[in-house]
């Protein structure tokens, strides 16, 4: 079983923009898209009882958003990573299993990866998340560079309260709708 303690703001920057930016399409009736809260049972509290010090995840999670934009079923993870390379260990097998069935469904499942240190995040595309997934079972590359990204599927952030993820989304689509037509 799996335990959590307090580390930190890790990962909370990403998420609170993608929060936001979430809150931003719901409100223009685009996208309703939520946060999957991961089950945890606490272990320890502070002395006044407001904060958890230590808990144990569960059960394990599956993606952190799921939702619809406009009729299309949606999954996400939202990822950070401070240096120009991303190691795959960092996507758990569990989560790589349930973005392929919600695609077999219909549905469209992606990462959004935040390199903090170059103040760019990435919309990965479960096909090619698949390809350095595959890489790395068969025996290559445990990890991919930034450098290897497809560059039209970068990010910038707007004023880091938004970030525009629905506009790749739509560039995704396309190129699906272009391979199932050729």
């Amino acid at each position: 079983m799996a335990t959590w303690s307090t580390r930190g703001l890790r990962g909370s920057e990403l998420e609170d923009i993608i929060n936001r930016t979430n809150e931003r399409y719901a409100e223009k009736n685009i996208a309703l898209i939520q946060k999957i809260p991961t089950p945890i049972t606490p272990v320890r509290m502070d002395k006044e009882h407001r904060q958890i010090t230590l808990a144990y995840f569960e059960q394990r999670s599956t993606v952190d958003y799921i939702g619809v934009v406009q009729g299309i079923p949606v999954c996400f993870d939202a990822k950070e990573c401070a240096e120009t390379t991303f190691p795959i260990q960092n996507i758990h097998e569990h989560q790589a299993v349930f973005m392929e069935r919600f695609e077999r469904q219909g549905g469209v499942a992606f990462l959004l990866i935040y390199f903090s240190g170059e103040n760019r995040a990435y919309y990965m595309r479960f096909e090619e998340l698949l390809k350095f997934w595959n890489r790395s079972r068969q025996g290559g590359r445990k990890s991919f560079r930034i450098d290897e990204l497809d560059p039209r599927f970068f990010m910038d952030m707007k004023a880091n309260v938004y970030l525009p993820y629905l506009d790749l989304m739509n560039l995704d689509l396309s190129m699906r709708d272009e391979l199932d037509n050729t």
